[in-house]
């Protein structure tokens, strides 16, 4: 048995004679971890770092070779990559192989912080889809918030409700992504704390958790649908027994997902309706432990009655949104405390159910303050796949862009006339600076400001 992990966990896993319950010990004792990024296809094509390494079901995940210090490197306030564990970017795997790709859809991320999940959407889903990122967590919405505003796209709601607020939204979702709470065993290595708090009284009532979540959110997904269900924990009991729990009570198919015997990722079936289940486990894949599992809505699903909404008229000045952005005529613009977001246009009535139904703590890409008939840009401006290409752009060195982060006075050499510029490190938009006569204002905004190390 293991001097650090559950022996209650261990003689579980044990249970299954294929279960290499040595190699598991050694890799949690040992200490070592695998870093990971996934890139933003949108701002960099390849990794930022030297020999990374290809995750193999993941066409845009990278395994490093050593954990860099990301919080110095400006090319991650940028938004170029996210830090994720391999494990999780099987998703895209899943997107692709069930080709949710391949048109426009409406997705929801029910859990979404810190959002590692909801960038993979994002990414992953057809670029003209609607991601709604809902955390149940108040505290943790502001860092979901900062990470969707670095990753730049402007078709995606942010939301901050109970599960069962998506009620009332019958049939409304082609796919549903719920990454659990759970009792935390995949992290074990990754967080020594959760060894502590981990129980068998804990596995019990996050199995009772989810099936509460689960039981909220299942009739906003419509007929034929796409559930996704995953959890970092090992435990039967929050995994394949919620598998079949969800095909008794909810109509629901299994979905089998191609894998690769080399990706070393074990498929399993549950005891009772032989749902197909993925897990990964830190001794067979370089990542974490992980649980998913896919699922067809087959059950009838009524949805309500979209006619009787009508969007709203926008209170945007005509032509503030046209200097700034590249096809302007796809985004609708609105004002929200003098703040101006643009969403897309195809979502206008969708925008407008949302915000009768659920308390929306962001929608769209904020691009800036209205000042008169001017509008001073907002740093999501900057990082915003959207904005055009000819603004005024001053290079900086790794140096001056971290310099730039922590929000200090910047003074490089440049002849470039007064007015907003937008400042850059290796040709990738950092965030905004003001040039007057006699000094640059700097406008990175103090609540992402890096302090140093």
């Amino acid at each position: 048995m293991s001097n650090i992990l559950p022996n209650s966990l261990i003689r579980k896993l044990g249970a299954n004679p294929l279960f290499d319950e040595q190699a598991f010990i050694d890799i949690h004792e040992n200490g070592e971890r695998q870093s990971s990024i996934r890139i933003n296809e949108k701002k960099i094509t390849t990794a930022p770092f030297a020999h990374a390494e290809p995750i193999p079901w993941c066409d845009r995940g990278f395994y490093l070779v050593e954990r860099p210090s990301f919080t110095l490197d400006p090319l991650y306030h940028a938004g170029c990559y996210y830090s994720q564990d391999a494990s999780s970017m099987f998703i895209s795997h899943i997107i692709q192989h069930l080709k949710l790709d391949g048109e426009p859809l409406k997705a929801l991320d029910l859990c979404a912080a810190p959002g590692g999940k909801t960038t993979l959407l994002n990414s992953y889903l057809h670029p003209q889809s609607l991601l709604v990122a809902n955390e149940i967590i108040k505290t943790r919405v502001p860092i979901l918030m900062e990470n969707m505003v670095r990753w730049g796209n402007s078709n995606v709601v942010i939301t901050n409700n109970d599960p069962s607020a998506f009620r009332r939204l019958p049939g409304y979702f082609d796919l549903v992504l719920i990454d659990a709470p759970c009792s935390g065993s995949g992290m074990f290595r990754k967080d020594s704390g959760a060894i502590d708090e981990w129980s068998e009284a804990n596995v019990k009532l996050c199995s009772e958790r989810q099936q509460r979540i689960l039981a909220e959110a299942m009739g906003c997904l419509k007929t034929d649908g796409i559930l996704l269900y995953s959890t970092c924990s090992y435990s039967q009991e929050e995994n394949e027994d919620i598998a079949d729990w969800l095909v008794k009570e909810y109509g629901l198919k299994s979905i089998q997902i191609p894998v690769r015997e080399e990706w070393g990722i074990e498929e399993t079936k549950s005891d009772i309706s032989t749902c197909f289940g993925y897990r990964f486990y830190p001794h067979k894949v370089k990542g974490e432990g992980f649980f998913i599992t896919a699922f067809v809505k087959t059950a009838f699903q009524e949805t309500f009655n979209r006619k009787k909404i009508k969007p709203e008229k926008s209170d945007v000045p005509n032509g503030i949104i046209e200097h700034w952005l590249n096809n302007a005529s796809t985004h609708t613009a609105f004002l929200h405390h003098e703040n101006v977001h643009i969403f897309p246009k195809d979502y206008e009535t969708d925008l407008k159910i949302l915000q009768n139904v659920l308390y929306l703590k962001n929608a769209g890409t904020n691009i800036g303050k209205l000042a008169g008939k001017e509008l001073i840009p907002a740093h999501g401006l900057a990082l915003s796949t959207a904005i055009k290409a000819n603004f005024p752009t001053l290079e900086l060195t790794l140096e001056e862009a971290q310099n730039y982060l922590r929000k200090e006075n910047i003074d490089p050499e440049h002849n470039l006339k007064n007015g907003w510029t937008l400042v850059t490190y290796k040709n990738v938009k950092l965030g905004w600076i003001k040039i007057l006569a006699n000094r640059i204002n700097n406008y990175y905004p103090k609540e992402s400001r890096i302090a140093y190390l």
